[in-house]
């Protein structure tokens, strides 16, 4: 990746990207592409009424791209990895645009590439049109285990 052809807006889409922007931009800063990279910021972005209808297809859409974000880490994509808890999608009855909560936890809560693995996961409504708002809620209870991965995710891991 050339560091050069960076922007500021540019929406890092892995570690790598995620990486040769704070290179060029520093890693101190507030917003990675429009996205919040502060682990601990407070997301109010998405209230979901009590009317509102689900959205499944932007559910699957959704899904799909949580299928390309990787643990810098590990071989295999978060979702097959079991850290995606639930994924809900509604449409918002004002916008007629939909929101999403995802809610997902990390294989650890010290987990060195948290913030990396979280800013990915919030940058999804960039790459989707339609979708307004993602919110992600990270939870460690039930805590992250071997036996949340699916099996495509065992076998690249080698347990199976």
């Amino acid at each position: 990746m050339d560091i050069n052809n960076i922007k500021e807006t540019d929406v890092p889409t892995n570690a790598e990207e995620l990486k040769a922007y704070e290179e060029k931009f520093g890693s101190s800063a507030q917003s990675v592409g429009g996205v919040d990279s502060r682990f601990d910021a407070t997301e109010e972005k998405c209230f979901k009424p009590e009317d509102a209808q689900p959205d499944d297809a932007m559910k699957e859409k959704v899904i799909e791209q949580l299928k390309t974000i990787y643990d810098p880490e590990l071989p295999v994509d978060i979702y097959n990895l079991g850290l995606i808890y639930e994924v809900d999608c509604w449409k918002n009855p004002v916008t007629n645009l939909s929101d999403c909560k995802v809610t997902m936890t990390l294989t650890s809560a010290t987990c060195s590439m948290s913030e990396v693995i979280v800013d990915l996961v919030r940058s999804i409504p960039s790459r989707l049109e339609g979708l307004e708002a993602l919110d992600v809620e990270l939870v460690f209870d039930p805590p992250w285990s071997q036996e949340k991965m699916s099996d495509e995710a065992k076998l690249a891991m080698g347990f199976l």
